[in-house]
């Protein structure tokens, strides 16, 4: 038998290897960038065309490099930061393998301009796939100037695999700002598409948060700061107020090196438990000092993992210290979790005799249906005459009385337009009481959220949120497919949105898609917007909320097809309209209400999941009345 194994030449080899740590431009742009801070750079400038596609230039004020150095530098494992094993367990700067410059040179076309403070000429080199097609001495400003131009020009398949331009421009900003935070003492510019992105002047670390993150962050940092004889832990965290749904606003640097670590970031987490939701994500900042010699950094090839010699240290004072930020600037819960658990789960009669009776809603509580609903009776007739055997007269006399000082709930709520399509899952009780004698039949509404039908077999109950939700999820649906956007209704006073560079480049590529939803909105200055029209028929006040909730579900699911972050655009808004429907409705605004819920195509359920409606026989009813 011949002999199969066999060495690869070079130019494969390399192209393999550039592969596994320069996957997308986002990656070459951190490897440069930490070169760059490596060289002691204090001003450093990045430009990019097509998010990293077409060009890559950083430009910095560092020492330079000597001819030799140059030419070394893209070698593969050559490097000036160890020059042995133990080494690796000393680091103080970024890199350490010596791959990146080899990788970049060997899947794309590269320029280099260097040159020492204190040489009077620089050096010019050109590689192309790992070739060095020329050298030689040039005119430069101290520093280094790397130019990356048509990155995967020579490994076709891995450039058609990256992503839209806006979604690699998105990782690029992702690394850009974890470099940025880490090294507020150096100046940054970004410039993508001849257009300034970021310009960051040097500064403190509160400051280089606010050019990120924005001025709404300026009162909403706490600070958090410990020195102990085994680890350094500093920074800040954010209030309940800036949490998102991602972990996009999440820092870990451990020795000024961005980490991922989801076991400390538990810990941070659990020190908000009682007061924000659980879906949401703390914001933060933190910085972790330790002796290099405690660390292992040499774990995966992005840097970004980390092994701690004594991991559980670590994390117990790491949330003793966000504990004492939060204690200290009155971040805590402001009533007893565990204590109102108990109540929701048995005491709920004692809420009916408080002075704020109309707040007190029974259907939160646990239990099925219809122990649900018989609570419902218990609070609504227990101060007024027994429910007696007509029950159904108690319920008339109930909603007449109310109805002399009823106020005319927002129309515009509700006034929404039928898909017109049949649901085999309505029962012939409900379509019939609703389609012949809707305008014969009272209904009544509990707390702004439940109505309540007489039908021939009982009673139906309507959750009216939930059926909002699933009217305004088809329109919003229906008026894309049509390609019939929502007419806007234009502001006398416009709201004013101010967002972080990531946020407003995501903002101007689904500019469209919100305009189809009725928002008209205008880029006035850099990362400052103004909403200018909002949809006519949207109760809420606070759209520029709404907005950047848009744009949190954009990052929760940008990586899904464009027809599914859509769908989830669409649920999103229709949910955020459904809870702010909180006025009363009139008979004739509740009978339209639940028309149009029928109509739709998943008329027994919200895009959230929760039912739209549920039926009581009148046997199930008298059998809640029997002791």
């Amino acid at each position: 038998m011949g002999n199969i194994i066999h060495l690869l030449p070079d130019s494969v080899a390399d192209k393999i290897a550039a592969g596994e740590v320069i996957g997308r431009p986002a990656a070459a742009v951190k490897e440069l960038l930490e070169n760059a801070i490596d060289a002691g750079a204090n001003n450093i400038h990045l430009v990019l065309k097509q998010a990293g596609k077409e060009l890559i230039k950083v430009v910095d004020n560092g020492k330079g490099m000597s001819p030799m150095d140059a030419r070394m530098c893209f070698s593969r494992h050559a490097t000036s930061k160890i020059s042995e094993a133990e080494d690796l367990f000393q680091l103080s700067t970024k890199g350490f393998r010596g791959e990146a410059l080899a990788s970049i040179a060997a899947v794309a076309q590269v320029e280099l301009r260097t040159r020492p403070t204190d040489d009077e000429l620089g050096t010019y080199i050109r590689i192309e796939g790992s070739e060095v097609i020329e050298q030689e001495p040039c005119q430069c400003v101290p520093g280094t100037h790397f130019s990356i131009k048509n990155l995967f020009y020579n490994v076709p398949a891995r450039r058609r695999f990256l992503k839209s331009e806006q979604v690699e421009m998105r990782h690029i900003i992702e690394e850009f700002q974890r470099i940025v935070l880490a090294h507020p003492n150096i100046a940054f510019t970004l410039t993508h598409n001849e257009k300034e992105v970021y310009h960051l002047n040097q500064g403190n670390l509160k400051q280089r948060i606010i050019a990120i993150m924005g001025k709404k962050y300026l009162t909403e940092l706490l600070v958090v700061e410990e020195d102990t004889t085994s680890l350094s832990i500093k920074g800040f965290v954010g209030k309940p107020e800036v949490a998102r749904k991602t972990r996009g606003q999440q820092f870990f640097f451990v020795n000024d090196r961005f980490i991922k670590h989801h076991y400390l970031q538990h810990a941070v987490k659990s020190c908000y438990e009682g007061i924000m939701h659980d879906d949401l994500m703390p914001f933060f900042v933190l910085f972790l000092d330790i002796d290099p010699s405690r660390i292992d950094v040499n774990v995966h090839p992005s840097k970004q993992e980390i092994k701690f010699e004594d991991e559980q240290l670590v994390y117990k004072l790491l949330k003793s210290v966000v504990q004492r930020a939060l204690g200290s600037h009155n971040v805590t819960p402001a009533i007893d979790f565990d204590q109102e658990a108990i109540l929701d789960g048995g005491a709920w009669i004692a809420n009916i005799n408080k002075s704020n009776k109309e707040a007190y809603n029974p259907f939160t509580n646990g239990g099925s249906h219809q122990e649900r609903v018989f609570k419902m009776f218990q609070n609504d007739f227990q101060s007024q005459k027994p429910v007696s055997d007509d029950w159904k007269q108690a319920l008339q006399t109930e909603q007449l009385s109310n109805k002399e000082n009823e106020t005319v709930g927002t129309q515009s709520a509700i006034t929404i337009a039928s898909s017109g399509a049949s649901n085999e899952h309505i029962d012939d009780d409900s379509k019939s009481m609703f389609s012949e004698h809707k305008h014969e039949t009272n209904a009544i509404q509990i707390h702004y959220q439940y109505i309540i039908y007489q039908t021939a077999s009982g009673l139906m109950l309507v959750d009216r949120k939930a059926a909002l939700e699933r009217i305004l999820f088809e329109r919003y649906k229906a008026q894309f497919e049509q390609a019939q956007p929502s007419a806007p209704q234009r502001q006398m006073f416009p709201q004013i949105l101010r967002l972080p560079a990531n946020e407003s480049h995501i903002l101007r590529n689904i500019l469209s898609d919100i305009r189809m939803l009725g928002y008209l909105i205008e880029e006035k200055e850099a990362n400052q917007f103004s909403i200018e029209g909002v949809p006519a028929d949207m109760p809420i006040n606070d759209h520029s909320q709404v907005i950047e909730t848009l744009l949190e579900q954009y990052k929760l699911s940008s990586n899904e097809p464009e027809q599914d972050y859509r769908t989830q655009f669409f649920k999103t808004l229709a949910r955020q309209n459904a809870l702010k429907a909180d006025k009363d409705l009139s008979l004739e605004e509740m009978h339209s209400l639940v028309d149009k819920l029928f109509g739709c195509d998943m008329s027994y359920i919200s895009p959230s999941g929760q039912a739209t409606y549920t039926r009581l026989t009148l046997n199930e009813i008298a059998s809640l009345l029997k002791r």
